[in-house]
């Protein structure tokens, strides 16, 4: 275990638990540290954003950026469980693997998921993770997220082949990511595993936000081009009314094309 962090985030802890500004001798006291080190450990926290300091007290107290983080990590939390419904009756209209998936650096990570009846069907794991760029729900949010190839880079790192339908080259991602955008939703074939295929669109928030991805794994053998087709439309209406419930609304007109990742839309009152 690395000391010097776990010391850090007790300090943060220890001050939001006080809910008053906290001066370095009551940290030492707090944890038996030497006076230099207390002061050593808050300075750290200020310069790191996790702590603020008064100038005209030199006391300390915890920032914002922890109610930031907080907020949306309930954000998340609450997603999940506004979006449940939507994912069974697409489940169930589909017979498909069907999850939600939240973007987490250059990986994905798995937030529900409801499993397919079929003798042959594709799986995912809850609190599982994959690469972003090999499966279909990692793209759409990449591809949400609008990033030009230098901030792929930054974003993925390098990108490995798990397969040999993975993408391993970023110009040809960034290509991929704008076909995404076009047309509406994403497409994975047998890029993370073999064997299976998948479709993902985003979920936008009232602020028009990609909050989330809906997205449905499909063993390749019913992942025909229109067959694929077919689920992809059932995944962008599922996605379009678990938008809407997140306070996202697109305006009810017949769609004669494929939405792109921003449809018009107008906030809540």
């Amino acid at each position: 275990m690395d000391s010097t962090l776990a010391k850090g985030l007790a300090a943060i802890e220890w001050m939001v638990r006080q809910q008053r500004d906290c001066r370095v001798t009551d940290l030492a006291q707090a944890f038996g540290m030497a006076r230099s080190n207390a002061h050593r450990t808050l300075q750290t926290l200020v310069n790191c954003g996790w702590a603020v300091q008064d100038p005209a007290t030199s006391a300390y107290r915890p920032s914002l950026r922890l109610f930031e983080l907080g907020a949306q990590v309930a954000e998340v939390a609450d997603i999940g469980a506004l979006l449940r419904p939507h994912l069974a009756t697409l489940a169930q209209a589909t017979g498909e693997t069907i999850h939600l998936a939240a973007l987490d650096g250059a990986e994905i990570v798995y937030l529900d998921k409801f499993d397919s009846p079929l003798p042959v069907a594709a799986y995912s794991r809850i609190g599982g993770r994959a690469a972003a760029y090999c499966v279909a729900s990692g793209k759409a949010l990449l591809a949400a997220a609008r990033l030009d190839v230098p901030a792929l880079k930054r974003r993925l790192g390098r990108l490995v082949a798990h397969t040999p339908n993975s993408i391993t080259d970023f110009d040809a991602l960034h290509a991929e990511l704008e076909r995404t955008r076009a047309r509406g939703y994403a497409e994975n074939r047998e890029e993370w595993r073999l064997g299976v295929c998948g479709l993902g669109t985003p979920v936008f928030n009232a602020r028009g936000e990609a909050v989330a991805a809906l997205g449905m794994s499909v063993p390749s053998i019913r992942f025909a081009r229109t067959q694929a087709r077919g689920l992809a439309e059932q995944v962008m209406a599922c996605a379009r009314d678990a938008s809407a419930t997140l306070g996202y609304r697109v305006d009810p007109e017949p769609i004669t094309h494929q939405p792109t990742f921003t449809p018009k839309r107008r906030r809540l009152e």
